[in-house]
């Protein structure tokens, strides 16, 4: 007569495993210095960018985050960010921006203000004030690097301050 079980071995193994490495150990919650910052990232003259959360500090696959410092009475040039989103958050000083095909419309954002820029707007960012540096910080919906110069002779000059980005890197109109 035959057993569907084996009495006669110990199926109980006598080494432990080595344990592994708790689930998102490594590659769970990040948390990024305000010292840590990377500067490497697309510059405008007048602006200082430095990235935070982006794919290669922190994996991120969907979004772009860090700070923004635009020098007092800083503007950009006519661009835009092709499809992605942005999102800007004042933390100190006066944004005045100014968007559409002859960025003929314009709002201001002080201290705690949210700022949305929709994909494909034509748009100039500006400090509006001409001795306070403007603080930002700045999520964009994706991790690319995605600024289109356009051809719009803005309503406010930028003296010479020209938009700059991986593929302009020489600044552009």
């Amino acid at each position: 007569m035959t057993h569907s079980h084996d009495h006669g071995h110990d199926h109980n193994h006598t080494h432990t495993p080595a344990p592994a490495e708790p689930l998102w150990k490594h590659d769970g919650v990040r948390v990024v210095g305000a010292n840590q910052l990377d500067g490497n990232t697309a510059q405008t003259p007048g602006m200082d960018r430095k990235a935070a959360i982006n794919f290669a500090r922190v994996g991120a696959q969907k979004l772009w985050a860090g700070t923004v410092t635009i020098h007092a009475n800083a503007k950009t040039g006519a661009h835009h960010h092709g499809h992605l989103e942005s999102v800007i958050y004042v933390i100190k000083g006066r944004a005045r921006m100014r968007w559409g095909e002859h960025l003929e419309f314009t709002a201001e954002a002080g201290q705690g203000d949210f700022i949305y820029v929709p994909p494909y707007v034509p748009h100039q960012e500006i400090n509006a004030s001409p001795t306070e540096a403007l603080e930002c910080v700045l999520c964009r919906s994706d991790g690319e690097a995605v600024a289109v110069n356009l051809a719009i002779e803005p309503v406010e000059k930028p003296a010479t301050v020209l938009w700059i980005d991986p593929t302009h890197p020489h600044g552009g109109v």
